[in-house]
Parts: structure tokens; sequence; C-alpha cells
């Protein structure tokens, strides 16, 4: 779940570049926060498989709270803030904080984004997906593409000794790249990004998405951030619907959102949340 969401108070409290420091974590913390970050993991792909034209989104909602308990876990979303959902599930020109309902059934070439957090032992994951229901156009595809190149790229900044924007401005250079490319001009979200994340889901320093390498705090060996592009196919402009959570573009672009919990280490970024591929068994 993206930081620096649609309540004031949140707004206020991660919309700091470097008030904190990024808090660092033992090597036992993150093997905690790697296992439940793998809980997120496999619960996306649960809800990546049973996306299906003629299933609503509380109904994959559903299904993820299940696989969250029947994998110790708990939902960190459920309750948060008052949120009602286990998982944002954002269709089409809903960018993020997509509300699960019954009258909300998915069709065939809808765009999905899933994002999705769990608890274990007391520590967080957080991790998005986006991906087109049954055959995707072409255009979905490339947005879809370009955010997760995006989301590669500041992870690949997520370093030891460099700075908080540095992600940001890696973050924004692919998605221009990808813009050229596509020849589209892919908007990139500004109000919402990434965050800290630890015990807490969302904790300091509050990560935008672009802007100038260089700023903010230093990222120390042990730190943990959830980094979260958000692409649209149009504008960057938002808006928030009257149930106070849901983020839609302002001019009605589909959009894409893909994230991961990345531990920063001496080794390079550690991706918390990426699946484990286990050999095939013989």
């Amino acid at each position: 779940m993206s930081g620096n969401g649609p309540l004031a108070g949140l707004r206020a409290g991660l919309a700091r570049l470097g008030g904190r420091q990024i808090e660092r974590k033992t090597q036992g913390q993150l093997e905690a926060m790697h296992a439940a970050g793998q809980l997120v993991a496999r619960t996306l792909a649960e809800v990546a498989a049973h996306a299906k034209a003629g299933i609503s989104t509380l109904e994959l909602d559903q299904l993820a709270e299940q696989t969250i308990r029947d994998g110790g876990g708990v939902p960190s979303f459920l309750g948060y803030h008052g949120f009602p959902g286990s998982i944002c599930a954002s269709v089409n020109a809903q960018i993020v904080h997509g509300i699960p309902a019954a009258d909300q059934v998915l069709a065939e070439g809808d765009l999905l984004s899933v994002d999705c957090g769990a608890i274990v032992d007391g520590w967080h994951g957080d991790s998005a997906v986006t991906f087109a229901v049954g055959t995707g156009s072409a255009a979905d595809l490339a947005l879809s593409e370009a955010c997760r190149s995006a989301l590669e790229a500041g992870i690949a900044a997520a370093v030891p000794g460099g700075r908080l924007t540095d992600i940001s401005h890696a973050v924004q250079v692919a998605a221009e790249a990808a813009a050229e490319r596509d020849g589209v001009p892919y908007g990139i979200v500004a109000e919402y990004g990434g965050h800290g994340i630890g015990t807490s889901m969302h904790m300091d320093p509050f990560l935008p998405n672009l802007g100038s390498p260089g700023r903010g705090p230093r990222l120390p060996a042990g730190g943990v951030l959830a980094v979260e592009p958000m692409l649209t196919g149009g504008s960057a402009e938002t808006r928030t619907l009257d149930d106070g959570w849901t983020v839609v573009t302002e001019d009605n672009s589909r959009a894409a959102h893909w994230e991961h919990t990345v531990a920063i280490t001496e080794d390079g970024p550690w991706v918390l949340t990426a699946p484990v591929r286990t050999p095939a068994s013989s």
C-alpha cells in the first residue's frame, strides 16, 4: 500500500524526505521480513491465478485473506485507518487503494493492479503487481511493463551509501525511457510513492517516484524500503473517489502499479517480496 495516501494525517506523517534516518535492521530481522515478504508473494500468485473474467474483486480479497491467515500471517491492510480489504484491487483507471467489492466483476481485458501486505511475527511485507485479465491490449501490457521496469531501476539504485532520491531519480529515468521507446507520454504519479517499512507498514521516509538524485537520508546497509512506482497511460493528474480511498486518473487513462519490499545490503538489493524459485523436483 502506497505511502502518502488519502488520509490527511498519513500524508503529513509520510511526506518527509529527511526528517529521520532510515531504520537499520539486523540480519535476523531481515530474515523475519523475508518470511513476511514470501507470504505476500504467495498470496499475490494465488490472486493472479484466480483473477479471471467473471470473478469479483471481493472474491479475490477473500482468497487473499485466507491465504495470508493459512500462512500464519495477518493482513496488513485490513482495518488500516479503516480500510475494509486485505488487498487493494485497482481496475483500469484506478491507480491505487481500490476497495474490493462484490459488484466489481472483472471482465476480459481489464487491467488489474493488486497491492498486498502481510504481517508475520510482527514484521511487514508489502508488494504490488499489475496484470491483464485474460488477453490484455498491447497498450496495457506496455504500460505495465514500463512500470515494472521503473521498479527494477529503482531497486537497482537501493545500495548502501546512496541517497534516498537516487532511487526516485532511477524510477523517473526508466519511466521516461519507456515512454520514449513506446511513444506514449506515460504519467509518473507524484502524490503517492514508497516508504520505509518494518514493524509498521508505513515508516519514514516517504519515497517519491521522481526527482533529482542526491537528496534525502543516506541509504544504510540493513535499511528496508518499499519501492512502488505508479504510471498512467496519459496525464499524471489524479483524484480520489468519494469512498475516501480509491485514487483514479483524472483523464480516465489506465494505470499500473508495481511494488517490492527491498532490503539494502552490502551484497546489493535483496528483494524480500520476490518469489523464491525452487528447483523442480525430480
